[in-house]
């Protein structure tokens, strides 16, 4: 079964143009050429990956993280209760005021300290910062080092400044090594991404300098960021590479299924791009109206004890109107009367 799907999988006409066929690809004359059969060796390596990230989170992300004054903070743990607990995990996070209200009266609680149940109970599910930042920072360290090794091995590649020549005599084009293994390691941490992504955290982004309170290089930094992204993703992607696989890859060829399957794949990337910019330039607008970054328009962030709208305590009032602020005595009261009295009783002149 195994073996007619891989024959399926890998049909010429899939893959190929026409007239072409794996056979030409056989590796011969001292010249090697790409396989399928290539891609299988991002899954071990995927594996690798992974215990070098959580070694790396452990030993220096952590370590980084304290030596940077970041601290996560101490969270209690909420009293549990099996009724909100079934309904916490079972029916959602966030129950409805009807719902809150049936709740309350089933465990004999106040609304008020149900409401304050589950506001801990999902703060007590969030990731602290120190793994936020272990995972941003790993991160990071990869793409850096991904980016210079890309550099490294593509800048010599004319391809790379004219990409109409990564057509010349396509397919049948001979396999480079280091262009093998960067786009092998490339292959294999985004399959380690697809392993953790169950557990990692939601709606991450890499904001080290963020987590660190480093306002203004957070700030800083994401200007550039957001300029660079606008460049590559607006300009460059769409006139150079949807341009160069959707005309110019065809010149010579008949259109066949992977013309038509990837060229489909970039022009969703493509739409994700302009949802991603316009993400970005909500967070530009907010910050050129308020002077200061908010917060990232994706991120989770912690509710406080007083959030959700939970009503404050009614203020009591005197009989006169005045407010009454616990632990104050009223500005005509006996101490305020008391204070103008001298030694024998009578009152101060004024």
């Amino acid at each position: 079964m195994w073996s007619s799907l891989n024959e399926w999988l890998w049909q010429d006409r899939f893959w190929l143009p026409a007239n072409n066929s794996w056979a030409d690809l056989e590796d011969r004359d001292g010249l090697v050429y790409p396989h399928p059969r290539d891609m299988l060796m991002a899954l071990p390596l995927a594996l690798v990956l992974l215990a070098v990230r959580f070694t790396f989170e452990r030993f220096v992300g952590l370590p980084l993280s304290r030596w940077l004054g970041l601290r996560s903070q101490t969270r209690r743990l909420v009293k549990p209760i099996a009724a909100l607990e079934k309904h916490f995990l079972t029916e959602g996070q966030r129950p409805t005021e009807p719902q809150m209200t049936l709740l309350a009266t089933q465990c004999g609680l106040t609304l008020r300290q149900t409401q304050h149940w589950f506001r801990r109970r999902r703060n007590q599910d969030r990731p602290c910062l120190s793994k936020k930042f272990c995972e941003a920072s790993w991160r990071f360290v990869f793409y850096l080092c991904s980016f210079i090794g890309g550099l490294l091995v593509l800048y010599r590649e004319s391809w790379l400044w004219t990409p109409v020549m990564c057509w010349d005599n396509y397919p049948k084009q001979t396999l480079k090594l280091a262009l093998y293994h960067w786009y092998l390691m490339e292959l294999s941490f985004y399959i380690s991404l697809l392993i953790t992504l169950p557990f990692d955290i939601k709606r991450k982004a890499c904001k080290l300098f963020n987590y660190t309170h480093w306002r203004r290089t957070c700030d800083t930094l994401f200007i550039i960021f957001s300029l660079v992204f606008f460049y590559t993703r607006l300009v460059l992607f769409p006139t150079e590479i949807i341009y160069t696989t959707y005309y110019e890859s065809i010149a010579n060829l008949e259109p066949f299924f992977s013309y038509y399957f990837f060229n489909t794949l970039l022009m969703l990337l493509q739409l994700l791009h302009v949802f991603w910019s316009c993400l970005i330039l909500r967070m530009i607008y907010s910050f050129m109206k308020k002077g200061q970054m908010e917060k990232d328009v994706r991120s989770d962030v912690e509710e406080s004890d007083s959030s959700d709208g939970e009503a404050a305590p009614e203020v009591p009032r005197l009989k006169n109107g005045a407010a009454h602020q616990p632990g104050a005595a009223p500005t005509d009261g006996p101490r305020i009367r008391a204070a103008g009295r001298v030694a024998n009783g009578h009152t101060r002149a004024t």
